[in-house]
């Protein structure tokens, strides 16, 4: 029985390491939906700023979504695509309707800290599976999106 997938990775990690991509593609997906919707509804003083910076936000978004279901596809398995198995295994929750900025920066903080957090896991996994493609998205991810923790803190005083 062969032991390996097409990229070598032994099959039984990369599933594991295919698992915990959906769990993040979920997240990804949840935070995507609701950074749109921060996008859409946001009023007030800060509505230009931030209106454009959820923008921003959510098209690197879709970028990752993208490149993690791709990712998947590389490991030799398929990335789930259906919102209510996203809801299922999501930690990122739906958010209702925010207009106010200061509570749609404060949710966009908590959805990084759940993001950060899976891909930390993850880059743990590709180094012991020796996934070096994993290990590298992971950690460009990680990279840009501590950066904007500290930026979004940083609009928030924090």
């Amino acid at each position: 029985m062969k032991s390996t997938n097409a990229i070598g990775l032994d099959i039984n990690k990369a599933k594991i390491m295919a698992e915990k991509l959906n769990v993040l593609l979920a997240n990804y997906s949840l935070f995507y939906q609701n950074t749109r919707g921060y996008h859409w509804n946001i009023k007030g003083e800060k509505f230009f700023e931030l209106h454009l910076k959820f923008e921003e936000l959510y098209n690197d978004l879709l970028l990752k979504i993208d490149e993690i279901a791709e990712r998947i596809l590389t490991l030799g398995f398929s990335p789930n695509h259906n919102y209510t198995h996203y809801q299922s295994v999501s930690t990122i929750k739906e958010s209702k309707e925010v207009s106010d900025g200061m509570k749609a920066v404060g949710n966009i903080l908590d959805s990084f800290k759940t993001i950060i957090s899976l891909q930390r896991e993850l880059l743990t996994l590709a180094g012991e599976a020796g996934d070096e493609g994993t290990n590298a998205l992971m950690s460009d991810y990680l990279r840009a999106q501590e950066k904007l923790v500290w930026m979004y803190s940083s609009f928030l005083n924090k």
